[in-house]
């Protein structure tokens, strides 16, 4: 399975309590120099990369980015209306409707950004939303939030490249309209209705953990469904937003997510696994590298898995014998 990396796991690491980031080293990098470092410091253990547009990857330093490279691919180009203060009460849902408009123009120029280089684009849109009861014409929103999702949809679809949507609960916005994997389905079953047929999910395993949300079962539910676009591979402890390394934590919701994506025969039509990941204090490029590590290792387990039989304990919903399966394939 070929892999990508958001690149701005190698970004300063601000929080809202350290605006400056805890690796202040970094800030005023440009992403040209970010791609040099991390691939520098990665080589082959990722093959692509991701970007937000415009604030990482815009039409001035497209061919920076290129050369930069070295040879790897743009994978995904991501949306990036919550980078933008403009947008700080909704960008394709705001109340306003010159500022709707704005978000809606940047969304399509994402969507071509994405055609012109050849990548899928992500939406994941944590600004379209709202903080308090009584503030939203809730209604209203989803119709705009729709509108604003066809058309980058469609631009996509010209380009003959596919849009990934991502979901998560909170942040920036309190209560974010798409935050879980039902208002997800929504969303593409609406478009379904309009004609759109090129919009899949990007499953991030920390959202979903934050919703207590399983990633095996939902990876199998959405490949059933053909809607398994992408992964956003990480982990944490299932509160926040972490992006913490791949296998710190939900070890064993990983390892089934493994079996499930091997079962899926994910990564055989060129899915890939990308990387999202949020390094605060540790060094990044080596907080990605262990991240691949884990996966592999994550993966090659859950190779040895014996899944015939392992099919047959689930026929019966034997969980020890599943498990006898499982700590064998671990060396047990």
């Amino acid at each position: 399975m070929r892999t990508s990396l958001g690149i701005w796991a190698l970004g300063p690491m601000v929080t809202r309590f350290v605006p400056g980031g805890y690796q202040p080293e970094h800030e005023g990098e440009t992403t040209p120099q970010r791609v040099r470092r991390a691939v520098d410091g990665l080589g082959d253990l990722i093959d692509d990369y991701e970007l937000h547009y415009p604030g990482e990857l815009n039409g001035d330093n497209l061919d920076d980015v290129r050369e930069a490279l070295d040879g790897h691919g743009i994978y995904t180009v991501c949306t990036g209306l919550h980078l933008d203060p403009r947008f700080g009460r909704g960008g394709l849902v705001s109340p306003d409707p010159a500022t709707r408009a704005e978000a809606r123009r940047l969304t399509r120029e994402t969507a071509e950004m994405a055609g012109e280089v050849g990548a899928n684009m992500v939406c994941w849109p944590g600004i379209e939303g709202y903080n308090y009861p009584f503030q939203t014409p809730y209604a209203e929103s989803w119709e705009w939030f729709l509108e604003g999702i066809a058309e980058a949809a469609e631009v996509c679809g010209r380009h003959g490249v596919k849009l990934f949507l991502e979901h998560k609960n909170s942040e920036p916005a309190m209560k974010i309209l798409m935050r879980n994997i039902g208002m997800t389905l929504h969303v593409i079953h609406k478009l379904r209705e309009r004609g759109v047929t090129n919009v899949q999910v990007n499953m991030d395993w920390q959202h979903l953990l934050m919703n207590g949300e399983s990633l095996g079962e939902y990876a199998a539910m959405l490949a059933a469904e053909g809607l398994l676009g992408h992964q956003h591979a990480n982990s944490g402890w299932g509160t926040f937003d972490d992006d913490n390394m791949v296998g710190a934590t939900a070890f064993m919701e990983t390892l089934e997510l493994a079996v499930e994506l091997r079962r899926a025969r994910y990564g055989e039509n060129g899915e890939r696994l990308g990387f999202d990941l949020y390094p605060y204090t540790e060094d990044a490029v080596a907080a990605v590298a262990r991240s691949v590590r884990q996966w592999n290792f994550i993966w090659e387990v859950s190779g040895r898995i014996d899944d015939a039989a392992l099919r047959e304990a689930q026929s019966r919903k034997d969980a020890v014998a599943a498990y006898e399966l499982v700590y064998a394939a671990l060396g047990a």
